[in-house]
């Protein structure tokens, strides 16, 4: 019986094992450590020149080093070097002067050299870290080491008419540059795990060492996780999780991994040190394979590639050209614009917001208001027609100006929302739609004096109830000289014309 579908048998035939009660699970702790890979956004391969682009036709971005012919020596990128220092700088790391790569041996049908370029003993980075908060609760978990590797291919295991018998082999993937970053297990539930893997992520996308899109596989993670009574210090024997490919099946699967593992315990049983696949469609783990250690992929030094030595001006270039980070972009957000945590949040979910929404910001003197038009009224045209923020047709410094007529009282805030709009569709600039449109604000009192007295004298009822003492008619008389001055007119010039008029 081919391998695919023993495997796919055993898998299916399964019985989902009993989980532990919410009561039994709150005696234990867990504890968690994550393995993120992550390709690098460099646009050739990591030890050869063949093009990183994705969706290519299978086995066309090839040549004899990623295919691993003999004879086909392997040439180190320096751009994958400079984009994984800079990812150990962002995650707070040491850098090593002298890192060095050794192959990693295993067998498999999409790893053509029959062993993976990797780091071992001598990583490019360690002892870093990464600070989240849970509930309102700060923790920094640790980061061992980030190490750079070249990616294997892919098995295609469905989709051809033939899959229940054959597996297909596409190495394009193949010799891609990843970097590796292993945390410690310092996490003690899902929702911190989902917090780090968040923060890792963010921080990677702001300094553009990578996409992080876990649909095309730019960022995957793996997690270990072991269970103890709360307050044992000796870990319990650990489970690798894989395949998780989303934010939400990380969390399920560790949800689902812990319930295991204390049911395990708590029957008199054993949890096995073994790598596990979390299942999406039965929301379970399910064997795979004896958990390997590092003596049997039999690490040794890679005799076709020098030690790589970061020598003081490299690495003082890297670190010049490193961007402000989210973590301290939120912290500076806060204190010099006193925006609240939410709208810190939403404004620093990307580097291109971030950018965007300051620029806008110091060109209209008023963040506050920025940010609530970028968060608003910006970001809801962009999502229904399905663009990012980098594709707006209006630009941040067009959007600061269209702000900054407002704060100072040129246009109403209601002819706002039509001007942008009409920025949205067309492209202008706020300024060359108010001056062709005659759209700018009345608070001359002079110009509004005729409105002012024709809406007193076609409205001789609510005249009289507001000299009666009915104070909130005043609204509606304001109402009708906005309407009547196509939302031009100053609202507190009208407003004080009237009380005037009517006092």
């Amino acid at each position: 019986m081919p391998w695919l579908a023993h495997y796919n048998k055993r898998f299916m035939s399964l019985s989902a094992p009993s989980l532990a009660s919410s009561e039994s699970i709150a005696r234990y702790e867990p504890v968690i450590g994550l393995e993120v890979h992550v390709q690098l956004a460099t646009a050739t391969k990591i030890f050869c020149g063949c093009p990183t682009s994705f969706g290519a036709p299978p086995n066309a971005n090839v040549c004899p080093v990623c295919l691993g012919l003999p004879g086909a020596l392997p040439v180190l990128s320096r751009q994958a070097v400079d984009l994984a220092v800079k990812a150990a700088l962002a995650l707070n790391c040491a850098i090593r002067p002298q890192s060095r790569f050794a192959r990693k041996n295993y067998f498999y049908p999409d790893l053509p050299k029959g062993y993976q370029i990797s780091m071992y003993d001598e990583p490019l980075a360690e002892h870093g870290y990464v600070d989240i908060v849970v509930e309102g609760v700060p923790k920094r978990i640790g980061v061992t080491r980030v190490h750079m590797e070249d990616d294997a291919g892919k098995s295609i295991h469905e989709g051809f008419r033939d899959s229940s018998r054959y597996s297909y082999v596409d190495l394009n993937r193949s010799g891609t540059p990843l970097i590796e970053i292993v945390s410690e297990p310092d996490m003690r539930s899902s929702a911190e795990a989902y917090a780090y893997l968040t923060e890792v992520k963010q921080t990677l996308q702001f300094i553009e060492v990578s996409t992080c899109d876990m649909e095309k596989g730019h960022l995957r993670c793996d997690a270990n996780v072991s269970v103890r009574l709360k307050g044992a210090e000796q870990f319990g024997t650990r489970a690798e999780v894989k395949n998780l490919n989303s934010f939400r099946f990380l969390k399920l699967a560790l949800e689902y991994e812990i319930a295991r593992q204390v049911a395990l315990v708590e029957s008199g049983g054993r949890v096995e040190q073994e790598t596990r696949l979390y299942n999406p469609d039965t929301g379970e783990t399910a064997g795979m394979r004896s958990k390997e250690h590092a003596h049997d992929y039999r690490y040794f030094p890679e005799p076709d590639l020098l030690p790589l030595r970061l020598g003081k001006e490299w690495l003082a270039g890297i670190q010049a050209s490193m961007p402000e980070l989210p973590a301290r972009k939120r912290e500076r957000f806060t204190a010099e614009y006193g925006l609240r945590e939410y709208d810190v949040e939403v404004l620093t979910a990307n580097r291109a917001i971030a950018e965007y929404f300051e620029t806008a910001a110091t060109v209209s003197g008023d963040p506050k208001t920025a940010a609530n038009w970028v968060m608003g009224d910006l970001m809801g045209l962009l999502k229904a027609e399905g663009k990012e923020i980098s594709e707006s047709p209006v630009s941040a410094r067009q959007l600061g100006e269209l702000v900054g007529l407002v704060a100072k009282g040129e246009v109403s805030g209601k002819l706002a929302k039509e001007i942008f709009g009409k920025m949205f569709s067309s492209g202008e600039s706020a300024g060359a739609i108010v001056e062709r449109d005659g759209l700018k604000q009345i608070s001359d009192a002079g110009a509004l004096e005729k409105t002012i007295a024709d809406v007193i004298a076609n409205n001789p009822k609510q005249v009289e109830q507001y000299r009666g003492g009915k104070a909130t008619v005043l609204n509606f008389l304001v109402g009708q000289a906005m309407r009547a001055t196509r939302g031009q007119a100053n609202v507190a010039v009208v407003t004080e014309l009237f009380k005037q008029k009517l006092g």
